[in-house]
């Protein structure tokens, strides 16, 4: 599929709080190239189009979940979702997830997943969070190396963390401060004096 014009592509991310059914279509195809590519999802085999758009329906529904989308010339072509503690979950209120993050590979190199992980954090950060989580298998090496250049620490790996294609893989866990606490250092926030 390509969804190049002439010309410097057109970038975009949106926080998607419906799906048109083209926007849906498109994003079912994009998480599934994503998926066979090896890449930023849960699922490692392709899934039908009706339990993909059944999944994003479901995000759309639950409270705690953002769903951003991601445009290449008006086409969704990867998304990302930030997901924030239970209301009752008083004591990390100030930390999320982000997961899901993707970009199908046909609109990868423009530069459009740092763009979805910036647009995470600015949205994170402006809803009063101050720390995002993530985790990415040690396979991913293309997200792994996105992480840490935009400021993700590695705090630890899991050496039994996913199964894929009948083997065991290890899984990276990453923090980012997204600013300092009102009044107190950033290092405040994690324990460090």
């Amino acid at each position: 599929m390509s969804t190049l014009r002439a010309g410097k592509p057109e970038m975009a991310v949106e926080v998607a709080t419906a799906l048109t059914p083209h926007d849906l279509a498109d994003l079912c195809e994009a998480t599934n190239a994503a998926i066979i590519e090896g890449g930023g999802f849960g699922w490692v085999s392709s899934q039908d189009r009706a339990a993909l758009a059944r999944h994003f329906r479901g995000v759309l529904l639950v409270p705690d979940r953002t769903l951003f989308i991601a445009r290449l010339d008006g086409t969704v072509v990867g998304s990302a979702q930030l997901v924030r503690p239970p209301r009752n979950n008083e004591a990390q209120a100030f930390a999320a997830q982000l997961t899901h993050a993707y970009i199908a590979p046909y609109a990868r190199g423009f530069g459009l997943a740092r763009m979805l992980v910036d647009r995470v954090e600015e949205q994170a950060a402006a809803t009063g969070l101050r720390v995002l989580n993530l985790d990415v298998r040690e396979t991913q090496e293309s997200a792994i190396a996105l992480f840490e250049a935009l400021g993700y620490t590695r705090w630890g790996t899991h050496p039994a963390y996913a199964r894929v294609e009948g083997r065991t893989v290890a899984g990276h866990f990453y923090h980012k401060l997204l600013e300092p606490g009102r009044g107190r250092s950033t290092d405040s926030l994690i324990g460090a004096r």
